[in-house]
C-alpha cells in the first residue's frame, strides 16, 4: 500500500512540477530556437463562427487591421448555421472578407475544411470569432516560417477577467503555466498543446479532419508526426476575455477534455516510443498524464487513508490533503468565489473533476462536434 502511494504521489508531482522543470532543463541543454526572418507571404485568416453577432465585426476588423499588407491578407468567415444576423454583419465588412455559410449546423473543424478549401494564402490563420490579435500578431506569427523546418506556429494567448473571480484568475494562471511550458517544448523540439484562437499553418500542410475532431490538436500532432516543428511565439499576442461563472467554465473544460481525449486515442500512433522518442515523451508527459491525473489523486488518497490508520506520518499526509481538497471543494461550492489562497486547489478540482467527467464520456462512446459559444 505505501508502494502504491508514493508512486501515485511521485507521478501526480511529476505531470504538474516535473515534466515542466525536466521540459525547462533540457530546452537549455539541447534546444534550437527557430531561425526567424522577416518575411510577408499571403496570408488567410479564418474565422468558424456561429450566431457571433456581438463579436463577428470587432474581430474581422481587428484582423483586416493588422500591421501586414493590405494585399497580402484576406479573412474568410463561415457562418456555422447562424440564425442572429452574423453573415450580414460579416458581409458589410468590404470585399477582403468573404463569407461563407455552413447549413446545418456542423461545428468549428469542418467549418475549417470548407474555409480552406476557398482559401488563397499561403499560410492559413485560425481565429475564434471573439479573438483579438495585438496589431502585430499576425506578423509575428509568420516570420517563424521563414524556418522550412516549422509546419505550425500558435501564439500567445491571454485570458483577462473583469470580476476577479477565482474563475477567471484560475483561467488566466492556468494559461500562463501553459505558455510556460509551450515556451519550453517549443525549443525543445514540438509543442503537443495550442489555442485554437492564434494558430498558423502551411497551406500545404493542412488536412481535412472529421467534424468531430479537435482541429487545435490534431492537426498540429499531425504537422509533429510528419517531422516538421510546431512552435510558439510568445510576441504574437492574443486577449479573450475568461469565462466568469463556474458552470460555463466546467462544461468548457469538460469539452475541450473529451475532444483531447478522442484526439490523443485518433494520432495514437504518436504515443509509440519507438517511433518518436522525444514526441512521444512530450504527449505523454503533457496529455495523457495530465488528463488522468485525477486516476493517481483518487488511488493516492484511498491508499493514504488506509495507511493512516497505523501510521503517524500518513494520519498527517491525509489531514494535509484533505484540507487542501477541503478548500477546493469549499470554493467550490461558493460558486468559484472565495481567497485567491485558494486559487490552486480550487482550479485543481475544477480540472481534475471535468477530465473525469470527460473520461467517462469517452467510456461511453460520446463525441461532439458542436456547441454553444462561450457556454461550453
Amino acid at each position: 500500500m505505501e508502494l502504491i502511494f508514493w508512486l501515485c504521489f511521485g507521478l501526480v508531482a511529476y505531470v504538474y512540477i516535473g515534466y515542466p522543470l525536466l521540459a525547462w532543463v533540457l530546452a537549455r541543454l539541447v534546444g534550437r530556437d527557430v531561425l526567424r526572418t522577416p518575411i510577408e507571404p499571403s496570408v488567410t485568416v479564418i474565422i468558424a463562427a456561429h450566431n457571433e453577432i456581438g463579436h463577428i465585426a470587432a474581430t474581422v476588423t481587428n484582423k483586416l487591421e493588422q500591421d501586414y499588407p493590405r494585399d497580402k491578407l484576406d479573412v474568410i468567415v463561415v457562418s456555422d448555421a447562424s440564425t442572429d444576423g452574423t453573415d450580414e454583419a460579416a458581409v458589410a465588412l468590404g470585399p477582403r472578407v468573404r463569407v461563407l455559410r455552413q447549413e446545418p449546423q456542423a461545428g468549428k473543424t469542418a467549418a475549417l475544411n470548407m474555409a480552406v478549401r476557398h482559401a488563397d494564402g499561403e499560410i492559413l490563420v485560425f481565429s475564434d470569432a471573439n479573438s483579438l490579435y495585438a496589431r502585430d500578431a499576425v506578423h509575428q506569427l509568420v516570420q517563424n516560417f521563414s524556418d522550412e523546418s516549422v509546419g505550425y506556429v500558435t501564439g500567445h494567448m491571454v485570458y483577462t477577467s473583469s470580476d476577479g473571480s477565482l474563475i477567471g484568475d484560475g483561467c488566466s494562471t492556468y494559461m500562463r503555466y501553459e505558455n510556460f511550458i509551450r515556451e519550453q517544448e517549443s525549443r525543445l523540439a514540438s509543442v503537443v498543446g495550442v489555442d485554437g484562437g492564434i494558430d498558423a499553418i502551411r497551406r500545404e500542410h493542412f488536412r481535412p479532419l472529421s467534424p468531430d475532431q479537435q482541429s487545435d490538436f490534431v492537426l498540429p500532432m499531425m504537422v509533429a508526426g510528419d517531422g516538421l516543428r510546431v512552435v510558439y511565439e510568445r510576441y504574437a499576442l492574443l486577449k479573450e476575455a475568461a469565462l466568469e461563472d463556474q458552470e460555463s467554465e466546467y462544461h468548457m473544460r469538460v469539452r475541450v477534455a473529451l475532444r483531447a481525449m478522442w484526439a490523443l486515442w485518433d494520432q495514437r500512433r504518436l504515443l509509440n516510443p519507438l517511433s518518436r522518442p522525444l514526441l512521444a515523451w512530450q504527449i505523454w508527459s503533457h496529455k495523457v498524464l495530465r488528463y488522468a491525473a485525477f486516476i493517481p489523486i483518487l488511488l493516492g488518497f484511498g491508499a493514504c487513508a488506509v495507511l493512516a490508520t497505523a501510521s503517524d506520518l500518513y494520519a498527517l499526509l491525509l489531514i494535509a490533503g484533505l484540507i487542501f481538497a477541503g478548500s477546493g471543494i469549499w470554493v467550490w461550492r461558493r460558486g468559484g468565489n472565495g481567497n485567491r489562497l485558494l486559487l490552486v486547489p480550487y482550479y485543481l478540482l475544477l480540472l481534475n473533476l471535468s477530465a473525469g467527467h470527460a473520461f467517462c464520456k469517452l467510456l461511453a462512446g460520446e463525441r461532439r462536434a458542436v456547441w454553444v459559444p462561450r457556454a461550453g
